[in-house]
C-alpha cells in the first residue's frame, strides 16, 4: 500500500487528478518487485483496487441498543471517500487503454452491482467506465465474487488487447467512443429531419464557405520577417515593453494599449516584429484584461489585427493555464471574443486544441465558456467539422513565432477526446 499514497495523494487534492495521476503512474512504473518495494503497474493497481476487505456496517433507530454489527465484504476502492473513487474511475475510464479490459469491467461491475446504495457520483463515473470499454469485455462477466476471496487469474494480461487488435477495422472510426464513422459524420442522411437541422446546416455551410484560409496565409506569421524595424520603433517597442511589466493605474494601461495599437498599426510595419519586441503576454491578468478591452480597432469584421492581439495577449497564457482562469480575464477575453467570432477561432480556439500537452481541466473550462458564450451554434458546427475531418485547415492558426513551440503541427485525438467528453 505504501508505494500507492502518493497517486492516491493525488486524487484526493489535485485540482487535475487525472491528468497528474496519468503522469505518475507512467513516471514511477517499475513492473520488477524486491524485498523492499512491490511492483508498481496498472495490473498491480486493478489488483489494489479490488482486493477484498471486510467492512462493518453499524447503526439503528435507537442508540441506546445498536443491532449487532454486521459484516460484508467490499473491495478496497469502495472504502475510499465517495469523492476519490469517482475520480480513481474518471482516471481509468480517460487511461482504459492502458489497463485489462476485464479488469476494469469486473471492478466496475462490482461497484454497481454490490447490493448497496452507491454515491451518485461514483454511480455515474462507474457506468461510464463501462461505456468507454469494448462490448466484448465484458460480455459474459458475472458480478465480482468478494466473498470468494480467490484471486483472479492474469494469464490473460499478456496478449494483445482487442483494441489493437481491431485498430485496422476501426480507422474510419470519427473517435473511439462515439461509434459514427467518418462517412457518416459528413452525410446529411446521419441528421434527424427537421426544420431546424436543415437550417443548422445550411448556416453551418454558410460559415464554412467563408474565405478564411486567405485571412489566415495573408498574416505574415513567419520566423523570416524581412526587414528589420528602424531603431526609432525599436526603441518605443523596448519602453513599452517596460511599461508592461510594471501595472500602475486603469488609465496608464488604457492609454499603453492605445500606444501598443497605434505603432502595430503603423504603414509600413510588421506587427508581429512590434509584438515580438512588446512581449504583451508578460502583463498580469487585470493589465491583460484591459488590454484586450482596449485593443480593438472598432471594426467588427476586421480579422488580422484581432487575431494578432489574441494570440499575443490572451493565447500565451492560456496555453500555459495550470489553475482556473481568472474572472477577470475571462470576462474580457469573452466580450471581446463576441465581437471577433472569426479571430476567435484562428487565433485562440485551434491552437488551444493543437497544444502539445493536450487541454487540462482548466483550459478545457475556459474552452467551454468561451464557445457557449461568444459562437453561434451554427459557427461551433463548422468548427468541429473542421476540427475533426478537415486536417489540412488545422495547421492554419494565427500564433506567434515564440509560442509556436506550445503548439503540436497535428492535432491531439485524444486531447479533443477528453474536451469532448
Amino acid at each position: 500500500m505504501e508505494p500507492w499514497t502518493p497517486l492516491f495523494g493525488i486524487f484526493l487534492s489535485s485540482r487535475t487528478p487525472e491528468t497528474d495521476a496519468s503522469r505518475w503512474l507512467q513516471e514511477s512504473f517499475s513492473p520488477s518487485s524486491t524485498s523492499a518495494a512491490a511492483p508498481i503497474t496498472t495490473a498491480s493497481f486493478l489488483s489494489l483496487l479490488s482486493e477484498p476487505h471486510d467492512a462493518v456496517a453499524q447503526g439503528g433507530p435507537f442508540p441506546s441498543s445498536p443491532p449487532p454489527a454486521r459484516t460484508r465484504r467490499v473491495m478496497f476502492i469502495q472504502t475510499l471517500p465517495a469523492m476519490v473513487q469517482s475520480r480513481i474511475l474518471s482516471f481509468l475510464a480517460l487511461e482504459h487503454r492502458r489497463f485489462r479490459a476485464a479488469d476494469l469491467s469486473g471492478l466496475a461491475r462490482g461497484i454497481l452491482g454490490g447490493g448497496e446504495e452507491v454515491d451518485f457520483w461514483v454511480e455515474k463515473a462507474a457506468q461510464h467506465l463501462l461505456d468507454v470499454l469494448p462490448e466484448s469485455s465484458y460480455e459474459g462477466i458475472s458480478r465480482l465474487g468478494l466473498d470468494s476471496g480467490g484471486e483472479r487469474s492474469g494469464d490473460e494480461f499478456g496478449a494483445v488487447p482487442a483494441w489493437l487488435k481491431n485498430e485496422v477495422a476501426a480507422t474510419r472510426v470519427l473517435l473511439p467512443w462515439l461509434p459514427v464513422s467518418l462517412d457518416e459524420f459528413n452525410s446529411v442522411e446521419s441528421f434527424p429531419d427537421g426544420e431546424k437541422n436543415e437550417e443548422l446546416s445550411s448556416e453551418a455551410g454558410e460559415i464554412e464557405a467563408e474565405p478564411m484560409d486567405e485571412d489566415v496565409e495573408g498574416i505574415e506569421i513567419c520566423d523570416s520577417l524581412g526587414v528589420p524595424l528602424e531603431p526609432e520603433i525599436q526603441d518605443k517597442a523596448t519602453s513599452l515593453r517596460a511599461q508592461i511589466a510594471n501595472f500602475e493605474s486603469t488609465s496608464r494601461t488604457v492609454a499603453l494599449a492605445n500606444a501598443i495599437r497605434e505603432i502595430c498599426l503603423g504603414k509600413g510595419l510588421n506587427s508581429v516584429q512590434v509584438l515580438e519586441l512588446i512581449e504583451p503576454w508578460k502583463a498580469d491578468d487585470e493589465a491583460a484584461s484591459i488590454l484586450i478591452s482596449h485593443l480593438t480597432d472598432g471594426s467588427e469584421k476586421e480579422f488580422t489585427w484581432p487575431s494578432l492581439a489574441l494570440c499575443s495577449v490572451i493565447l500565451p497564457r492560456l496555453l500555459l493555464l495550470e489553475v482556473p482562469v481568472t474572472r477577470v480575464l475571462l470576462t474580457a477575453t469573452i466580450e471581446y471574443c463576441k465581437l471577433h467570432q472569426k479571430a476567435t477561432e484562428y487565433a485562440l480556439l485551434l491552437p488551444l486544441m493543437m497544444r502539445k500537452e493536450g487541454i487540462n481541466n482548466p483550459i478545457c473550462e475556459a474552452i467551454t465558456r468561451i464557445i457557449k458564450e461568444c459562437l453561434h451554434p451554427a459557427h461551433v458546427t463548422a468548427f468541429c467539422h473542421k476540427l475533426l475531418c478537415d486536417g489540412k485547415n488545422n495547421k492554419r492558426f494565427v500564433c506567434l513565432p515564440s509560442h509556436q513551440c506550445l503548439i503540436s503541427p497535428e492535432l491531439m485525438v485524444e486531447s479533443v477526446s477528453s474536451f469532448l467528453l
